[in-house]
């Protein structure tokens, strides 16, 4: 045989054997190469036809124009319910959350104990305290007013008790 080609680039000596393996080692790999490629555009073809199975142009546009506008309307949803949640916080605030009562014998001859103290605080420890005293002649009512967790009017041990009760409820 004759290698002219070789030999005017200087491979006069070279097997051309090795050039014929080399290029089908090569062809060999241009053809997993190929085949990996084709299973991928295969799989991709497959989620295509799945997504857009029943469907042209027109109804995806309008199936992502209608996910847009689910997406705004939640997003108006979720701002008014974050307002009126702090709406409902700042109600609460003034509302009265803490309550501590205390039931007494207010003098000890009665039997049982019929009178009672009862404190009612909002979140800031502002209320009023409702002392009840029953005796033999009757009933009477009187409240005084708690501002910060504090009396302006001195206190008996049973409101005492009856506001710190009250001040220790969290919940």
């Amino acid at each position: 045989m004759n290698y002219d080609l070789l030999k005017s680039m200087g491979l006069g000596n070279f097997d051309i054997t090795y050039i014929f393996i080399g290029m089908l080692a090569l062809i060999l790999i241009l053809i997993i190469l190929v085949i990996i490629q084709m299973v991928s555009v295969g799989k991709l073809k497959k989620k295509y036809r799945k997504f857009m199975s029943g469907k042209n142009a027109k109804n995806l546009e309008s199936d992502i124009i209608d996910l847009f506008e689910d997406n705004k309307f939640i997003k108006i949803s979720l701002e008014k319910n974050s307002k009126d949640i702090h709406t409902l916080y700042k109600r609460l605030e003034d509302t009265f959350q803490k309550v501590g009562i205390v039931k007494y014998d207010a003098f000890n001859q009665m039997g049982g104990k019929l009178s009672f103290c009862l404190a009612m605080l909002d979140e800031n420890n502002n209320g009023f305290l409702l002392n009840s005293v029953h005796s033999t002649e009757g009933c009477y009512s009187y409240t005084k007013e708690i501002k910060n967790g504090e009396c302006d009017i001195s206190l008996g041990d049973e409101e005492r008790e009856a506001l710190d009760i009250a001040m220790k409820n969290t919940d």
